[in-house]
C-alpha cells in the first residue's frame, strides 16, 4: 500500500538523489526537485532486472479464491455480435434484449455486441427473425468471457510469484524498466486516491486536487486542476478558459479511467518542458475527472468486474443503480426505463436521479456561475468501438448549432490519433448516428430501431445547457475483440494516441482565441524520470521558463 502523501513526500525530500543534484544543473530548483521527486518514486519500484521472473519459470499458478469466484460467475456466459440490416431485424433485437433483460455492450451502423449466458441462447434465437439466427458469431474466440476477465484485474508480482494478490489494492513494479508503472495496469480507487493526492503535492505550482461531489456511498469524485494562473493583480482578470477531460462514468470501462490518469500526468510532467504544454496551461485549465463513478468502480474491482451503473438502490431492492450517461436533465426520457431498474441503461425515476450525475452538473454550473469559469471543452473518455461522437445523442434529426465546428475539429481529432506512433482509426458521426444501426436503401442511409434510450446524456447537456462549444464522447479501444475487457498491454498505446488528440485539441483551441500554438514533445510517463531523454530545446526553455504561481 501506499505510505501517506505526507510521509512520502517527507522521505522523497531527504532521499540523496535530490540532494544530489549537481550545482551546475541548469534546471529550475522546482524542475530539479519535482524530477528527483518522480524518478524517486518511479525508480523505486523499478526492481533490478535479476529479480524479473518469466511466467515459465513461476509455472503454473494456482487461482485465488477471488479469480475462482469470478471464474464461476462467467463461466458459462459469453458475448454474441449480431449484424443487422433491417428495421425488424433491430426492433427484435432491441425488444427480445429487453424482455430477457440481457446486457447490450455496444452496437454500432454496424453490429450489436450482446453478453449473455449460454443457456439463454436459444430463447434468444427463438423471438428473432430467421435472418438473424445465424447472424452472429462470438467475441473473445481464442479466450473465454471468464477468462478475459480475469485477466483483465493486475498480475500477481513477479517478486511474488506465489501469491495470489492480483486484487490486492497496491501499486505493483513495472514488468519493464523503461515503462511507467502506474500504467502498466489498472488501478483500484484505493490506489487512484493517493496518487493524485501526490501528484498535486509534487507539482503543487500548477496542479490542485479538488472533489466535484461525492457519490451515493460517500466516496469523493476527486479531479485534478490543471493550470497556471498569472500573478498579475494590476490586470482584472478574465474568466478562466476550462476543459473538462472525464471517465469513469460506467464502472466496467477501466480503461477510460487509465487514460485520463495517463493524460493528466502527460501535460503535469510536461510543463515548463514543453513550450507548446506550457503555453497551453498558462491559457487553459484542465480539469480531470477519472473516475465519474466510483461506487460503480469499486464495486466493479470487488465484486462484479462488468458492472456498469452507480450503486443507488432502486424501487426493486435486488436492482441496484443508475445509469449516469442517462440521468442528465437534457431530454432526459427516463419513462422509456423506468418499468425496469434492473435495465444496465436504467434512467431513475427523474431526471438527475443518479447523485453523481447530479453532483457533476451542480459543481459545474457553479463553476461557471460563481468562479469566473468558461467551459469551452469537453471530452467524456468511454469504452469501446473507437468513434469520436458530437452533439446530438438524444435525435438524430436535430443537428447542433455549431455543427461544422464540431466536424472540423472531431476529423482533425481521427487524423491526430490515427497518425501518433501507435494510433488506430477512429470513426467521427453524431453521437446519434454512432450508436444505431444504419441501413442502406439503395443510396439511401436509413437509421434503423436504437437499441435503447439515448437521452439524458452528459454530452448533450453539457453541450446545450452549459453551452460549451466543443463537446465530444470519444469511445476508446477497442472494435469488439476485447471489448470492456482490453487487455493492459493496450492502457498505455490508448493513452498515447488519445494524448494526440487531446494535444491537437488544445493547439485548436489556442488558435481560436489567436495565441500561436507549437507542437509540443511531451513527456512520456514512461520518460518522466529519465532526463537523458530531454532534447536540447526543451533543456533551454526549461532554463529560460520564469515559473509563475497559481493564484
Amino acid at each position: 500500500m501506499w505510505p501517506s502523501t505526507p510521509v512520502l513526500l517527507e522521505l522523497l525530500l531527504l532521499s540523496p538523489l535530490v540532494a544530489a543534484v549537481p550545482l551546475h544543473d541548469a534546471r529550475s530548483p522546482w524542475r530539479k526537485l519535482s524530477d528527483g521527486l518522480v524518478q524517486r518514486i518511479w525508480g523505486a519500484l523499478d526492481h533490478e532486472k535479476s529479480l524479473d521472473i518469466d511466467e515459465h519459470v513461476m509455472g503454473p499458478r494456482v487461482h485465488s479464491a477471488s479469480e475462482r469466484k469470478l471464474l464461476a460467475g462467467y463461466s458459462e456466459s459469453l458475448v454474441l455480435r449480431f449484424n443487422i440490416s433491417t428495421s425488424e431485424e433491430a426492433a427484435a433485437l432491441a425488444e427480445a434484449s429487453e424482455t430477457l433483460f440481457l446486457d447490450v455492450w455496444e452496437f454500432n451502423e454496424d453490429w450489436v455486441d450482446i453478453q449473455l449466458a449460454e443457456s439463454v441462447v436459444p430463447s434468444l434465437l427463438g423471438l428473432l427473425p430467421s435472418s438473424l439466427r445465424h447472424a452472429h458469431v462470438p467475441l473473445m474466440r481464442n479466450i473465454d468471457l471468464a477468462q478475459a476477465i480475469v485477466d483483465s484485474y493486475p498480475a500477481p508480482s513477479a517478486t511474488r510469484p506465489h501469491e495470489n494478490n492480483r486484487f490486492s489494492p497496491s501499486l505493483y513494479p513495472s514488468r519493464s524498466k523503461r515503462q511507467h508503472p502506474f500504467f502498466q495496469d489498472y488501478q483500484p480507487y484505493s490506489v487512484i486516491e493517493p496518487w493524485m493526492d501526490l501528484t498535486a503535492s509534487m507539482f503543487s505550482t500548477h496542479v490542485r486536487k479538488i472533489s466535484i461531489g461525492k457519490s451515493y456511498e460517500g466516496r469523493d469524485i476527486s479531479a485534478l486542476r490543471v493550470g497556471v494562473h498569472p500573478t498579475n493583480d494590476e490586470q482584472p482578470s478574465s474568466r478562466r478558459k476550462t476543459v473538462l477531460i472525464t471517465g469513469g462514468s460506467h464502472a466496467r470501462e477501466w480503461i477510460s479511467t487509465s487514460t485520463v490518469n495517463y493524460i493528466a500526468w502527460s501535460l503535469i510532467s510536461s510543463y515548463g518542458r514543453a513550450r507548446g504544454v506550457t503555453k497551453l496551461l498558462e491559457e487553459f485549465d484542465f480539469v480531470f475527472v477519472p473516475t465519474l463513478n466510483p461506487d460503480g468502480y469499486v464495486y466493479s474491482w470487488e465484486t462484479d468486474r462488468l458492472w456498469r451503473k452507480n450503486r443507488q438502490p432502486t424501487s426493486l431492492r435486488f436492482c441496484h443503480g443508475i445509469d449516469l450517461d442517462r440521468s442528465y436533465s437534457f431530454h432526459w426520457d427516463g419513462d422509456k426505463t423506468h418499468s425496469n431498474p434492473c435495465s444496465e441503461s436504467y434512467a431513475g425515476d427523474t431526471a438527475f436521479d443518479a447523485v453523481e450525475a447530479k453532483g457533476f452538473a451542480d459543481w459545474a454550473k457553479n463553476e461557471t456561475e460563481h468562479n469566473n469559469v468558461e467551459f469551452w471543452g469537453l471530452i467524456d473518455l468511454h469504452s469501446y468501438s473507437q468513434q469520436i461522437l458530437y452533439p446530438y445523442s438524444y435525435s438524430c434529426d436535430q443537428l447542433p448549432p455549431t455543427l461544422e465546428d464540431l466536424e472540423e475539429l472531431g476529423l482533425g481529432l481521427a487524423k491526430a490519433i490515427r497518425t501518433s506512433r501507435r494510433g488506430h482509426t477512429y470513426k467521427v458521426a453524431s453521437a446519434c448516428e454512432g450508436n444505431v444501426a444504419i441501413a442502406k436503401d439503395g443510396k439511401k442511409r436509413v437509421m434503423l430501431p436504437r437499441m435503447e434510450s439515448n437521452g439524458g446524456s452528459a454530452l448533450d447537456w453539457f453541450y446545450h445547457d452549459l453551452s460549451v462549444k466543443y463537446a465530444y464522447q470519444i469511445k476508446l479501444r477497442d472494435t469488439g475483440s476485447y471489448g470492456f475487457l482490453l487487455p493492459r498491454e493496450n492502457i498505455v498505446p490508448t493513452g498515447e494516441e488519445v494524448l494526440e488528440g487531446v494535444l491537437y485539441f488544445g493547439r485548436f483551441l489556442l488558435d481560436k482565441i489567436g495565441v500561436a500554438a507549437t507542437t509540443p514533445r511531451i513527456m512520456r510517463p514512461q520518460e518522466a524520470h529519465d532526463d537523458a531523454a530531454e532534447s536540447a530545446s526543451d533543456v533551454e526553455a526549461d532554463t529560460n521558463f520564469e515559473l509563475r504561481r497559481r493564484r
